[in-house]
């Protein structure tokens, strides 16, 4: 923890920070930490706009991730080579900060350095902390940690899950402000230019405008009435339609209707916004009652013939050379390299003042 407590800014949040229960991806993201510092550039936007979390990213990527975590872990074991060989690669005795961390995977690879980690999701971090790594709850575009207080940071797989280009340009700034001068940062993200195109097939493409607007409008999740239905156990989903009760297949008739409002056509080459969906079997959705809560309020669906509660799970996928974009208006910084990894874009940036 003596790790940890030195790479944190000194705020009054300091101390609460070592106890992730104390915290909710929603309280973390709505907190006002010290603003960091970053060089200005056209692309920063106001803090206060970036640090706000847009309605599509709390219900499509926080609360899937806090309800599918046991799961999604469990599937969670292989190290990427590209992620392990820059790891690995690192001088003994470097300090290396995983935003975005997930279950951890990476957080000790490299037995010669030491890491930290954080993540929006609490029962992701839960997963991390029992393992014994040193880890709290924390928003990518607004990290609680010392200006260049690391030698190294990753953010594999998290940007891609921030739905404005402002917030995933502040991601990128907050991972060069947390590292020394001469400090190296990976960032990898899913590529439009997916290997396995059948894979596209298989998600659903979104409207800009839901993106946009903040999912505030007559289609969106945020108008549905706040008084859904009671939570259902899991034990009471029906197992077909022709034992669903009136009310389950009102809330499946309405999923139906938001998933038709969605859903656009494939612009084929302009599309870069998506839902991706996550199958959490029956067996395993009994999360502290968030699946059943997730299917009364519409925001997940049943797929009987899989045995599975689906989840839906947002995604800006990024096209060739947009993740170097991003970094332009950074001038503190340069790109070492560049590559496309198994569907994945992927660079590598120094810092140099």
């Amino acid at each position: 923890m003596l790790i940890l407590h030195r790479a944190l800014k000194p705020t009054r949040f300091t101390l609460s920070l070592f106890c992730y229960s104390r915290f909710s991806s929603s309280s973390m993201t709505d907190t006002n930490f010290e603003p960091s510092t970053v060089d200005s550039s056209n692309h920063t936007a106001s803090s206060t706009r970036v640090q706000s979390t847009p309605e599509i990213e709390k219900k499509y990527v926080h609360h899937v991730y806090d309800a599918i975590a046991p799961h999604f872990s469990s599937t969670r074991f292989a190290k990427w080579p590209k992620v392990a060989s820059f790891l690995s690669s690192l001088p003994s005795g470097s300090l290396v900060l995983d935003a975005g961390c997930g279950n951890g995977k990476y957080l000790g690879l490299n037995p010669r350095c030491f890491f930290i980690g954080c993540d929006i999701s609490p029962s992701l971090i839960k997963i991390c902390s029992d393992r014994g790594h040193e880890v709290l709850v924390a928003d990518a575009v607004n990290l609680p940690y010392r200006t260049g207080f690391g030698d190294a940071a990753i953010s594999i797989a998290v940007l891609h899950h921030l739905s404005t280009e402002h917030r995933r340009i502040r991601a990128i700034q907050e991972l060069v402000r947390v590292v020394k001068k001469g400090g190296y940062v990976l960032i990898t993200v899913w590529a439009k230019e997916q290997e396995d195109r059948s894979l596209i097939s298989k998600w659903t493409p979104l409207s800009e405008k839901y993106v946009e607007e903040e999912w505030i409008g007559s289609g969106s999740p945020r108008a549905r009435p706040a008084a859904a239905a009671a939570p259902l156990s899991l034990t009471s989903i029906p197992e077909n339609e022709e034992s669903c009760s009136g009310q389950c297949k009102k809330d499946c008739d309405d999923e139906s209707k938001l998933s038709r409002d969605l859903k656009v056509e494939d612009n084929g080459e302009n599309q870069q916004e998506y839902f991706v969906p996550w199958h959490l079997p029956y067996h395993r959705a009994e999360i502290s009652g968030a699946s059943a809560q997730a299917l009364a309020s519409g925001l997940a669906t049943r797929d009987d013939k899989k045995g599975a509660v689906v989840y839906n799970r947002y995604y800006h996928v990024f096209s060739e050379g947009e993740l170097e974009s991003l970094t332009t208006g950074i001038n503190n910084v340069r790109v070492v390299d560049q590559f496309f990894d198994k569907s994945n874009w992927c660079i590598i940036l120094e810092k140099i003042s």
